[in-house]
Protein backbone atom coordinates (compact mmCIF):
# COMPACT_ATOMS: atom_id res chain seq x y z
CA UNK A 1 0.00 0.00 0.00
CA UNK A 2 1.23 3.07 -1.07
CA UNK A 3 0.66 6.18 1.22
CA UNK A 4 2.01 10.12 1.93
CA UNK A 5 3.61 9.68 4.91
CA UNK A 6 4.24 12.75 7.19
CA UNK A 7 4.64 16.28 5.82
CA UNK A 8 3.19 17.76 8.85
CA UNK A 9 -1.07 16.47 8.11
CA UNK A 10 -3.05 15.41 5.37
CA UNK A 11 -4.88 19.08 6.33
CA UNK A 12 -1.86 20.99 5.29
CA UNK A 13 -1.26 18.90 2.61
CA UNK A 14 -4.71 20.18 1.24
CA UNK A 15 -4.40 23.61 2.33
CA UNK A 16 -0.13 24.26 2.27
CA UNK A 17 1.05 27.37 3.90
CA UNK A 18 2.09 30.07 2.17
CA UNK A 19 5.57 30.26 0.96
CA UNK A 20 6.51 33.37 1.69
CA UNK A 21 9.46 35.26 3.18
CA UNK A 22 9.83 35.61 6.61
CA UNK A 23 8.27 38.91 8.05
CA UNK A 24 11.16 41.40 9.64
CA UNK A 25 11.09 41.71 12.71
CA UNK A 26 9.74 44.41 14.81
CA UNK A 27 12.27 47.12 15.46
CA UNK A 28 10.44 49.25 18.31
CA UNK A 29 9.37 47.17 21.99
CA UNK A 30 6.02 45.32 21.14
CA UNK A 31 3.17 45.64 23.98
CA UNK A 32 2.64 41.78 23.17
CA UNK A 33 4.83 39.45 22.14
CA UNK A 34 3.31 36.16 21.46
CA UNK A 35 5.97 32.63 21.18
CA UNK A 36 4.10 29.99 19.11
CA UNK A 37 1.67 30.13 16.06
CA UNK A 38 -0.52 27.96 17.03
CA UNK A 39 -4.32 28.21 17.70
CA UNK A 40 -3.24 29.28 21.57
CA UNK A 41 -0.88 32.30 20.24
CA UNK A 42 -3.50 32.92 17.35
CA UNK A 43 -6.39 33.22 19.57
CA UNK A 44 -4.30 35.22 22.06
CA UNK A 45 -3.31 37.72 19.44
CA UNK A 46 -7.14 38.13 18.40
CA UNK A 47 -8.47 38.45 21.56
CA UNK A 48 -5.78 41.04 22.22
CA UNK A 49 -5.94 42.94 19.50
CA UNK A 50 -10.05 43.14 20.32
CA UNK A 51 -8.85 44.44 23.64
CA UNK A 52 -6.28 46.32 22.79
CA UNK A 53 -6.63 48.29 19.31
CA UNK A 54 -3.76 50.41 19.99
CA UNK A 55 -1.26 47.72 21.45
CA UNK A 56 1.50 46.61 18.77
CA UNK A 57 1.53 42.73 18.45
CA UNK A 58 3.98 40.53 17.08
CA UNK A 59 3.43 36.63 17.07
CA UNK A 60 6.76 34.44 16.39
CA UNK A 61 6.42 30.75 14.81
CA UNK A 62 9.35 29.05 14.59
CA UNK A 63 7.73 26.78 11.10
CA UNK A 64 4.67 27.94 9.77
CA UNK A 65 1.36 29.14 11.11
CA UNK A 66 -0.02 25.42 12.31
CA UNK A 67 2.77 23.38 11.95
CA UNK A 68 2.59 22.23 15.58
CA UNK A 69 -0.65 20.32 17.07
CA UNK A 70 -2.87 23.10 15.62
CA UNK A 71 -2.52 21.68 12.28
CA UNK A 72 -2.53 18.00 12.74
CA UNK A 73 -5.35 17.68 15.57
CA UNK A 74 -8.17 15.68 14.71
CA UNK A 75 -10.84 18.36 14.16
CA UNK A 76 -12.64 18.12 16.91
CA UNK A 77 -14.17 21.35 18.68
CA UNK A 78 -15.47 19.81 21.73
CA UNK A 79 -16.50 19.72 24.48
CA UNK A 80 -13.98 17.68 26.39
CA UNK A 81 -12.39 19.80 29.42
CA UNK A 82 -8.66 19.55 29.14
CA UNK A 83 -7.60 17.42 32.32
CA UNK A 84 -8.39 15.17 34.90
CA UNK A 85 -11.91 16.99 36.09
CA UNK A 86 -11.22 15.32 39.89
CA UNK A 87 -7.83 16.42 40.38
CA UNK A 88 -8.66 20.07 39.77
CA UNK A 89 -11.74 19.65 41.82
CA UNK A 90 -9.20 17.89 44.72
CA UNK A 91 -6.88 20.62 44.53
CA UNK A 92 -9.42 23.41 44.47
CA UNK A 93 -10.68 22.07 47.45
CA UNK A 94 -7.26 21.25 49.04
CA UNK A 95 -6.74 24.92 48.49
CA UNK A 96 -9.65 26.44 50.69
CA UNK A 97 -9.16 23.64 53.57
CA UNK A 98 -5.58 25.19 53.75
CA UNK A 99 -5.86 28.71 53.19
CA UNK A 100 -9.46 29.36 53.95
CA UNK A 101 -8.92 33.52 53.88
CA UNK A 102 -6.69 32.74 50.25
CA UNK A 103 -7.73 33.39 46.99
CA UNK A 104 -10.26 30.58 46.87
CA UNK A 105 -11.55 30.82 49.98
CA UNK A 106 -13.84 28.81 52.26
CA UNK A 107 -16.61 31.05 51.05
CA UNK A 108 -15.62 30.11 47.79
CA UNK A 109 -16.84 27.62 45.19
CA UNK A 110 -15.86 23.83 46.21
CA UNK A 111 -13.68 21.85 43.50
CA UNK A 112 -17.01 20.25 41.81
CA UNK A 113 -18.44 24.13 41.45
CA UNK A 114 -14.91 24.75 39.98
CA UNK A 115 -14.76 22.57 37.77
CA UNK A 116 -18.73 22.96 36.51
CA UNK A 117 -17.82 26.70 35.72
CA UNK A 118 -14.83 25.60 33.43
CA UNK A 119 -17.06 22.91 31.76
CA UNK A 120 -19.70 25.79 31.05
CA UNK A 121 -16.67 28.35 30.04
CA UNK A 122 -15.89 25.28 27.41
CA UNK A 123 -19.49 25.34 26.66
CA UNK A 124 -19.72 29.32 25.84
CA UNK A 125 -15.67 28.88 23.83
CA UNK A 126 -17.76 26.22 21.18
CA UNK A 127 -20.40 28.99 20.69
CA UNK A 128 -17.70 31.78 20.05
CA UNK A 129 -15.28 30.02 18.03
CA UNK A 130 -18.06 29.66 15.75
CA UNK A 131 -19.23 33.23 15.55
CA UNK A 132 -15.93 34.11 14.96
CA UNK A 133 -15.32 32.13 12.29
CA UNK A 134 -18.65 33.36 10.95
CA UNK A 135 -17.71 36.95 11.29
CA UNK A 136 -14.28 36.71 9.84
CA UNK A 137 -15.55 34.74 7.02
CA UNK A 138 -13.64 31.79 7.80
CA UNK A 139 -14.33 28.41 6.46
CA UNK A 140 -12.92 25.79 8.51
CA UNK A 141 -15.21 22.97 7.02
CA UNK A 142 -17.16 23.72 10.48
CA UNK A 143 -20.07 21.42 11.03
CA UNK A 144 -21.85 21.23 14.00
CA UNK A 145 -22.89 17.59 14.37
CA UNK A 146 -22.14 16.70 17.75
CA UNK A 147 -19.78 14.04 19.25
CA UNK A 148 -20.47 10.40 19.86
CA UNK A 149 -18.71 7.67 21.84
CA UNK A 150 -19.31 4.33 21.08
CA UNK A 151 -19.00 1.11 22.82
CA UNK A 152 -18.33 -1.74 21.15
CA UNK A 153 -17.93 -4.19 24.07
CA UNK A 154 -19.94 -4.94 27.90
CA UNK A 155 -16.88 -3.56 29.52
CA UNK A 156 -17.12 -0.70 26.98
CA UNK A 157 -20.88 -0.31 28.12
CA UNK A 158 -20.04 -0.08 31.88
CA UNK A 159 -17.29 2.88 31.14
CA UNK A 160 -20.15 4.66 28.71
CA UNK A 161 -22.28 4.48 32.12
CA UNK A 162 -19.29 5.63 34.69
CA UNK A 163 -18.70 8.58 31.67
CA UNK A 164 -22.11 9.42 31.52
CA UNK A 165 -22.02 10.08 35.39
CA UNK A 166 -18.83 11.95 35.62
CA UNK A 167 -20.07 14.20 32.79
CA UNK A 168 -23.39 15.30 34.93
CA UNK A 169 -21.37 15.58 37.91
CA UNK A 170 -19.40 17.83 36.18
CA UNK A 171 -21.41 20.13 34.50
CA UNK A 172 -23.50 18.53 32.00
CA UNK A 173 -27.06 19.03 31.50
CA UNK A 174 -29.61 16.83 29.95
CA UNK A 175 -29.08 19.15 26.50
CA UNK A 176 -25.47 18.42 26.68
CA UNK A 177 -25.27 14.97 26.32
CA UNK A 178 -27.68 11.77 25.43
CA UNK A 179 -27.82 8.17 25.97
CA UNK A 180 -28.41 6.19 22.74
CA UNK A 181 -29.18 2.48 22.39
CA UNK A 182 -27.45 0.00 19.95
CA UNK A 183 -30.42 0.51 17.34
CA UNK A 184 -30.19 4.86 17.66
CA UNK A 185 -26.45 4.26 17.79
CA UNK A 186 -26.13 2.40 14.32
CA UNK A 187 -28.65 4.54 13.08
CA UNK A 188 -26.05 7.90 13.49
CA UNK A 189 -23.34 5.58 11.84
CA UNK A 190 -23.69 1.82 11.46
CA UNK A 191 -20.66 1.02 13.84
CA UNK A 192 -20.18 -2.81 13.86
CA UNK A 193 -21.47 -4.73 17.11
CA UNK A 194 -22.32 -1.13 18.77
CA UNK A 195 -23.97 -1.53 22.34
CA UNK A 196 -24.91 1.39 22.86
CA UNK A 197 -23.54 5.04 22.62
CA UNK A 198 -23.14 8.93 24.34
CA UNK A 199 -24.24 11.77 21.68
CA UNK A 200 -22.69 15.32 22.71
CA UNK A 201 -24.55 17.57 20.26
CA UNK A 202 -22.33 20.52 21.48
CA UNK A 203 -19.26 19.70 19.58
CA UNK A 204 -18.14 20.69 15.99
CA UNK A 205 -16.51 18.85 13.29
CA UNK A 206 -13.72 21.82 11.57
CA UNK A 207 -10.26 21.44 9.46
CA UNK A 208 -7.87 22.40 12.32
CA UNK A 209 -5.25 23.62 9.13
CA UNK A 210 -8.02 26.08 7.41
CA UNK A 211 -8.93 27.41 10.80
CA UNK A 212 -5.21 28.03 12.01
CA UNK A 213 -4.85 29.79 8.81
CA UNK A 214 -7.77 31.34 8.63
CA UNK A 215 -7.38 32.99 12.09
CA UNK A 216 -4.02 33.99 10.62
CA UNK A 217 -5.31 36.29 7.69
CA UNK A 218 -7.40 38.04 9.79
CA UNK A 219 -5.00 39.03 11.97
CA UNK A 220 -2.53 40.36 9.57
CA UNK A 221 -5.53 42.61 8.73
CA UNK A 222 -5.72 43.92 11.87
CA UNK A 223 -1.94 44.53 11.58
CA UNK A 224 -0.61 41.82 13.98
CA UNK A 225 2.80 40.78 12.65
CA UNK A 226 3.07 37.74 12.40
CA UNK A 227 6.53 36.17 11.82
CA UNK A 228 7.13 32.75 10.37
CA UNK A 229 10.04 31.06 10.46
CA UNK A 230 11.63 32.56 13.29
CA UNK A 231 13.01 30.31 16.21
CA UNK A 232 12.71 31.80 19.53
CA UNK A 233 15.41 30.05 21.78
CA UNK A 234 15.55 31.89 25.60
CA UNK A 235 12.74 34.12 26.78
CA UNK A 236 12.92 36.57 29.39
CA UNK A 237 11.05 39.76 31.06
CA UNK A 238 10.62 42.06 28.12
CA UNK A 239 12.56 40.31 25.46
CA UNK A 240 12.66 37.22 23.47
CA UNK A 241 15.95 35.95 21.98
CA UNK A 242 15.51 34.15 18.20
CA UNK A 243 17.34 32.87 15.83
CA UNK A 244 17.21 36.38 13.96
CA UNK A 245 17.84 38.71 16.65
CA UNK A 246 15.67 39.67 19.44
CA UNK A 247 12.58 40.61 19.77
CA UNK A 248 11.54 43.31 23.16
CA UNK A 249 7.68 43.28 24.66
CA UNK A 250 6.16 44.22 27.25
CA UNK A 251 4.18 41.61 27.89
CA UNK A 252 5.57 37.74 26.18
CA UNK A 253 3.02 34.66 26.13
CA UNK A 254 4.48 31.31 25.33
CA UNK A 255 1.85 29.24 23.33
CA UNK A 256 4.35 26.30 22.44
CA UNK A 257 2.27 23.32 23.92
CA UNK A 258 3.85 19.89 23.14
CA UNK A 259 7.89 21.99 22.30
CA UNK A 260 7.99 23.53 25.16
CA UNK A 261 11.29 22.23 25.74
CA UNK A 262 12.56 24.23 22.68
CA UNK A 263 12.60 26.86 24.07
CA UNK A 264 14.74 28.27 28.10
CA UNK A 265 14.23 30.88 30.97
CA UNK A 266 12.05 30.86 34.10
CA UNK A 267 9.18 30.65 32.78
CA UNK A 268 6.07 29.95 34.65
CA UNK A 269 4.11 26.51 34.83
CA UNK A 270 7.43 24.77 32.85
CA UNK A 271 9.80 24.95 35.45
CA UNK A 272 11.62 21.32 35.55
CA UNK A 273 10.09 18.59 33.84
CA UNK A 274 6.55 19.72 33.76
CA UNK A 275 5.49 18.93 30.16
CA UNK A 276 6.74 15.96 27.68
CA UNK A 277 5.28 15.73 23.93
CA UNK A 278 3.17 12.80 23.75
CA UNK A 279 2.55 11.65 20.07
CA UNK A 280 -1.10 10.27 18.42
CA UNK A 281 -1.25 9.50 15.27
CA UNK A 282 -3.41 9.35 11.87
CA UNK A 283 -4.66 8.14 9.34
CA UNK A 284 -6.88 9.61 6.47
CA UNK A 285 -8.58 7.59 3.69
CA UNK A 286 -9.50 7.75 -0.11
CA UNK A 287 -12.57 9.86 -1.03
CA UNK A 288 -15.25 7.34 0.10
CA UNK A 289 -18.17 6.46 -2.80
CA UNK A 290 -21.75 7.77 -2.00
CA UNK A 291 -22.72 3.86 -2.15
CA UNK A 292 -20.10 3.25 0.87
CA UNK A 293 -21.60 6.47 3.21
CA UNK A 294 -25.46 4.90 2.35
CA UNK A 295 -24.09 1.79 4.53
CA UNK A 296 -22.56 3.44 7.19
CA UNK A 297 -24.32 6.35 7.19
CA UNK A 298 -22.68 9.71 9.35
CA UNK A 299 -24.83 12.17 7.50
CA UNK A 300 -24.56 14.22 10.55
CA UNK A 301 -21.10 14.77 10.29
CA UNK A 302 -20.38 14.11 14.12
CA UNK A 303 -17.10 13.35 15.48
CA UNK A 304 -16.15 9.73 16.31
CA UNK A 305 -14.59 8.35 19.36
CA UNK A 306 -14.94 4.98 21.66
CA UNK A 307 -14.75 3.78 24.89
CA UNK A 308 -11.67 1.37 24.27
CA UNK A 309 -8.77 2.23 26.54
CA UNK A 310 -6.76 2.50 23.17
CA UNK A 311 -9.23 5.25 22.29
CA UNK A 312 -9.81 6.48 18.56
CA UNK A 313 -11.02 9.61 17.46
CA UNK A 314 -12.65 10.46 14.10
CA UNK A 315 -14.46 12.52 11.59
CA UNK A 316 -16.30 12.27 8.47
CA UNK A 317 -14.51 15.13 6.06
CA UNK A 318 -15.18 17.60 3.94
CA UNK A 319 -14.43 15.49 1.18
CA UNK A 320 -16.17 12.07 2.18
CA UNK A 321 -12.76 10.83 3.97
CA UNK A 322 -12.84 8.99 7.43
CA UNK A 323 -9.42 10.71 9.31
CA UNK A 324 -8.69 8.22 12.38
CA UNK A 325 -6.32 8.77 15.03
CA UNK A 326 -5.12 7.12 17.77
CA UNK A 327 -1.83 6.94 19.94
CA UNK A 328 0.29 4.43 18.29
CA UNK A 329 4.16 5.10 19.29
CA UNK A 330 3.14 7.45 22.40
CA UNK A 331 6.63 8.52 22.95
CA UNK A 332 10.20 9.04 21.80
CA UNK A 333 13.14 8.76 24.51
CA UNK A 334 14.24 12.09 26.28
CA UNK A 335 11.02 13.87 24.88
CA UNK A 336 12.03 13.48 21.24
CA UNK A 337 10.09 15.63 18.97
CA UNK A 338 8.02 14.37 15.70
CA UNK A 339 9.52 16.40 13.26
CA UNK A 340 7.21 16.54 9.78
CA UNK A 341 5.14 13.20 11.21
CA UNK A 342 6.22 10.09 9.77
CA UNK A 343 4.36 7.03 11.05
CA UNK A 344 6.02 4.07 11.70
CA UNK A 345 4.28 1.35 9.33
CA UNK A 346 3.25 -0.48 12.21
CA UNK A 347 1.16 2.25 13.86
CA UNK A 348 -0.59 2.89 10.51
CA UNK A 349 -1.26 -0.91 10.03
CA UNK A 350 -2.88 -0.35 13.64
CA UNK A 351 -4.89 2.26 12.53
CA UNK A 352 -6.01 0.60 9.75
CA UNK A 353 -6.96 -2.53 12.00
CA UNK A 354 -9.24 -0.07 14.08
CA UNK A 355 -10.80 1.39 11.32
CA UNK A 356 -11.53 -2.32 9.93
CA UNK A 357 -12.52 -3.09 13.33
CA UNK A 358 -15.45 -0.59 13.29
CA UNK A 359 -16.47 -0.66 9.79
CA UNK A 360 -15.21 -4.68 8.59
CA UNK A 361 -17.11 -4.24 5.38
CA UNK A 362 -15.54 -1.02 4.61
CA UNK A 363 -12.99 -1.64 1.53
CA UNK A 364 -10.21 1.63 1.81
CA UNK A 365 -7.11 2.74 1.30
CA UNK A 366 -5.11 4.83 2.97
CA UNK A 367 -3.97 8.29 1.56
CA UNK A 368 -1.82 10.06 4.25
CA UNK A 369 -0.53 9.13 7.53
CA UNK A 370 1.03 11.82 10.28
CA UNK A 371 1.53 12.13 13.58
CA UNK A 372 1.65 14.66 16.57
CA UNK A 373 2.77 15.82 19.45
CA UNK A 374 0.32 16.73 22.60
CA UNK A 375 1.58 18.33 25.39
CA UNK A 376 0.92 16.39 28.89
CA UNK A 377 1.61 17.23 32.40
CA UNK A 378 2.04 14.63 35.02
CA UNK A 379 -1.55 14.47 35.86
CA UNK A 380 -3.16 15.38 32.37
CA UNK A 381 -4.16 18.85 33.65
CA UNK A 382 -3.60 22.21 31.40
CA UNK A 383 -2.24 25.12 33.03
CA UNK A 384 -2.66 28.70 32.55
CA UNK A 385 0.17 30.87 34.44
CA UNK A 386 0.61 34.33 34.75
CA UNK A 387 3.95 35.96 36.53
CA UNK A 388 2.68 39.69 37.07
CA UNK A 389 6.64 40.99 37.70
CA UNK A 390 8.33 39.20 34.65
CA UNK A 391 4.74 39.93 32.54
CA UNK A 392 5.42 36.48 30.79
CA UNK A 393 2.44 34.42 30.92
CA UNK A 394 2.06 30.60 30.21
CA UNK A 395 -0.90 28.22 28.53
CA UNK A 396 0.24 24.17 28.38
CA UNK A 397 -1.16 20.80 28.39
CA UNK A 398 -4.03 20.17 27.07
CA UNK A 399 -3.43 16.68 26.31
CA UNK A 400 -5.32 16.06 23.08
CA UNK A 401 -8.44 18.44 24.01
CA UNK A 402 -7.01 21.57 22.90
CA UNK A 403 -9.20 23.05 19.91
CA UNK A 404 -11.57 24.34 21.81
CA UNK A 405 -9.33 24.92 24.97
CA UNK A 406 -6.75 27.38 23.53
CA UNK A 407 -9.66 30.15 22.62
CA UNK A 408 -10.59 29.58 26.74
CA UNK A 409 -6.98 29.79 27.28
CA UNK A 410 -6.78 33.07 25.01
CA UNK A 411 -9.14 34.73 26.97
CA UNK A 412 -7.88 33.73 30.24
CA UNK A 413 -4.41 34.62 29.92
CA UNK A 414 -6.17 37.86 28.16
CA UNK A 415 -7.50 38.81 31.58
CA UNK A 416 -4.44 37.36 33.83
CA UNK A 417 -2.70 40.63 32.37
CA UNK A 418 -5.39 42.64 33.18
CA UNK A 419 -4.59 42.05 36.92
CA UNK A 420 -8.73 42.18 37.44
CA UNK A 421 -10.18 39.11 38.87
CA UNK A 422 -12.81 38.19 36.45
CA UNK A 423 -14.80 34.71 35.78
CA UNK A 424 -12.13 32.93 33.60
CA UNK A 425 -9.06 34.03 36.12
CA UNK A 426 -11.28 31.95 38.88
CA UNK A 427 -11.12 29.02 36.52
CA UNK A 428 -9.13 26.04 38.70
CA UNK A 429 -6.59 26.10 36.03
CA UNK A 430 -4.87 28.87 36.48
CA UNK A 431 -1.66 28.47 38.30
CA UNK A 432 -2.63 24.76 38.39
CA UNK A 433 0.82 22.88 39.29
CA UNK A 434 0.55 19.36 37.86
CA UNK A 435 3.86 17.88 39.53
CA UNK A 436 7.22 16.72 37.69
CA UNK A 437 7.47 13.82 35.68
CA UNK A 438 10.13 11.04 36.47
CA UNK A 439 13.41 11.43 34.95
CA UNK A 440 14.73 8.85 31.99
CA UNK A 441 14.60 6.15 31.44
CA UNK A 442 11.74 5.83 34.11
CA UNK A 443 9.90 8.40 31.85
CA UNK A 444 10.13 6.31 28.80
CA UNK A 445 9.75 2.88 30.60
CA UNK A 446 6.37 3.93 32.25
CA UNK A 447 4.91 5.75 29.17
CA UNK A 448 5.49 2.57 26.96
CA UNK A 449 4.03 0.20 29.84
CA UNK A 450 0.95 2.27 30.37
CA UNK A 451 0.27 1.81 26.67
CA UNK A 452 1.12 -1.49 26.53
CA UNK A 453 -1.37 -2.41 29.38
CA UNK A 454 -4.63 -0.66 27.52
CA UNK A 455 -3.23 -2.49 24.58
CA UNK A 456 -3.80 -5.49 26.38
CA UNK A 457 -7.13 -4.65 28.56
CA UNK A 458 -8.51 -4.09 25.57
CA UNK A 459 -7.84 -7.17 24.06
CA UNK A 460 -8.69 -9.47 27.30
CA UNK A 461 -11.90 -7.54 27.22
CA UNK A 462 -12.98 -8.36 23.88
CA UNK A 463 -11.74 -11.98 23.96
CA UNK A 464 -13.13 -12.50 27.70
CA UNK A 465 -16.65 -10.81 27.15
CA UNK A 466 -16.32 -9.19 30.13
CA UNK A 467 -18.74 -6.90 31.82
CA UNK A 468 -16.90 -4.34 33.50
CA UNK A 469 -13.36 -2.88 32.96
CA UNK A 470 -10.16 -5.41 33.79
CA UNK A 471 -7.93 -4.73 36.83
CA UNK A 472 -5.42 -4.35 34.53
CA UNK A 473 -6.70 -1.24 32.70
CA UNK A 474 -7.88 0.31 36.21
CA UNK A 475 -4.20 -0.26 37.40
CA UNK A 476 -2.88 1.17 34.51
CA UNK A 477 -5.24 4.19 34.48
CA UNK A 478 -4.44 5.27 37.96
CA UNK A 479 -0.54 4.48 37.51
CA UNK A 480 -1.04 7.62 34.67
CA UNK A 481 -3.19 9.73 36.62
CA UNK A 482 -5.87 9.34 34.34
CA UNK A 483 -8.95 7.74 36.95
CA UNK A 484 -11.58 9.98 37.90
Amino acid sequence: MSYLNGEASHWLTQSPPESTAPSPLPAEKQDLVIVGGGLTGLWSAYYARQAHPDWQITVIEAKHIGYGASGRNGGWLSTLLPGNRAKYAEAVDRARATDPTGPVGSAGPTGVESVRSFQSALFDSIDEVLEVLDAEGIDAHQVRGGHIDIAQTEAGMSRLRELYEGDRQYGYGPEDMQFLDAEETRARINVDNAQGSVYFPGTARIDPALLSQGLARALRKQDVTICEHTSAGHISADVVATDRGPVAGETIFVCLEGYSDTVTGDLPGLEGRQVIPVFSSMIATNPLPASVWETIGWDGRECLGDTAHTFIYAQRTDDDRIALGGRGAPYEFRSGLPGDGEVPAEVVDLLSARLSSLFPDLEFEVAHAWRGALGVTRDWCAGIFFDAEQRIGVARGYAGHGVTATHLAAKTLIDRVSGASTPLTALPWNEHYSGQWEPEPIRWLGIRSMYRIFNIADAWEAVTGAKTTSLLARFGSRLAGLHE
